[in-house]
């Protein structure tokens, strides 16, 4: 294919889609509502959909890889975001270095998995 690849936009569920609005904004993305059941997230040139939809099994099985500049300041902003005691069952795992990069991550009100990282060597 020599088509030139301009996005790429998972789509992800909600076990409580209002909550999960509110967790993305609060995180940092810009929301364009599609549909009363269907929003995007925009961060920069980066997006996913959000839908108010949710299967246990998928969710609990999403992982979503964000690669980010510096993830050292990027986890102390996360840190100042408070968005464990806003909400109930988000989780942030501190970062971790391995011989490619380094991450941390959050678990967000459904239970997806999200890396933010950088990578030492591209």
């Amino acid at each position: 294919m020599k088509q030139n690849v301009k996005s790429i936009r998972p789509f992800i569920g909600a076990e409580n889609f209002e909550i999960s609005r509110n967790f993305y904004r609060d995180l940092g993305f810009e929301e364009v509502v599609l549909d009363p059941k269907f929003s995007l997230f925009k961060w920069q040139e980066t997006a996913f959909y959000l839908q108010d939809y949710y299967a246990k099994d998928w969710v609990d099985n999403t992982m979503i890889f964000m690669e980010v500049d510096n993830t050292d300041d990027f986890w102390t902003e996360l840190q100042s975001l408070n968005l464990t005691e806003k909400y109930e069952k988000v989780k942030l795992t501190p970062m971790r270095t391995m011989e490619w990069g380094k991450e941390c991550f959050v678990h967000d009100p459904s239970g997806i998995l999200w890396h933010f990282g950088e990578f030492f060597n591209k």
